[in-house]
């Protein structure tokens, strides 16, 4: 969870993790997207048995343990966040799974060498940085992988914000802006979990030709596999009230690619 300033007067995404961190603590699903689009990833990062992993805007851990219970063989956290990292640390600390998470900046890639990682993911970072950093995200990205490395990485649906009512439980708000004037545009929203606590979320808005382009220049030449990730049955028989606002909507745009 990433962010540099779009202007001075806006509270800082490391500013708003620091105070919510709190309430991203969990140790099985609780927010929509721990439902909606997790479960999916982590099947996309299969195998990680032996893999050696970087996971971009990790938060307090959450992905990052899923996937070391998978085999991963060493996980790298990087979060912008300092509360959420200490969060993570204390977990790591009872729980010893030997993942290691620092507080860093996930555009600035530099102190990693080329050809690191087998694996990296990137659980909604690039909705926290502009059009600029998130290309240059995905060119380090590029470079820090192994030949045949993978990478994952998940992203609110670009068609969300201008979809539907702005209520729970999950919404941005673009304001007066259209998808294609709002490119860049940082659109503030909330996703809730299930005890009904809304926690704050931003989306900088780029279209899907932005990441699209953005992947190629970076180098990655192969067609990505993509998915839209959306409320299915299975959620609905769960809690059927919780899900039912948000059915047939696109929620999550979630890429594989492989170098």
């Amino acid at each position: 969870m990433f962010f540099s300033p779009l202007s001075s007067d806006m509270v800082s995404t490391k500013q708003l993790y620091d105070e919510a961190s709190g309430d991203w603590r969990r140790s099985g699903p609780v927010l929509l997207s721990d439902y909606t689009a997790r479960p999916f990833l982590l099947q996309w990062c299969e195998p990680a048995t032996n893999c050696d992993v970087l996971d971009l805007g990790c938060g307090e851990g959450y992905f990052a343990r899923n996937l070391k219970e998978r085999g991963a063989r060493t996980i790298l956290g990087v979060d912008i966040s300092s509360e959420m990292i200490r969060s993570a640390q204390e977990r790591e600390a009872g729980e010893r799974l030997g993942i290691e998470y620092v507080t860093g900046d996930a555009t600035s890639l530099r102190n990693f060498g080329d050809n690191s990682f087998d694996l990296v993911v990137a659980v909604f970072l690039f909705n926290y940085l502009t059009l600029e950093e998130t290309r240059h995200t995905m060119r380090e990205v590029f470079r820090v992988l192994r030949p045949g490395g993978r990478f994952v990485f998940a992203v609110p649906h670009p068609a969300l914000a201008f979809l539907g009512q702005k209520t729970a439980p999950f919404y941005f708000d673009p304001r007066e802006h259209g998808y294609y004037s709002g490119r860049d545009v940082q659109f503030e929203g909330e996703i809730w979990r299930r005890d009904g606590k809304s926690v704050p979320v931003r989306s900088v808005h780029k279209t899907v030709e932005d990441y699209m382009s953005g992947l190629a220049d970076a180098g990655f030449e192969r067609m990505p596999l993509i998915a839209e990730l959306h409320v299915t049955d299975e959620h609905l028989a769960l809690d059927p009230t919780w899900f039912q606002p948000l059915r047939d909507k696109p929620l999550h745009l979630a890429f594989q690619l492989q170098k």
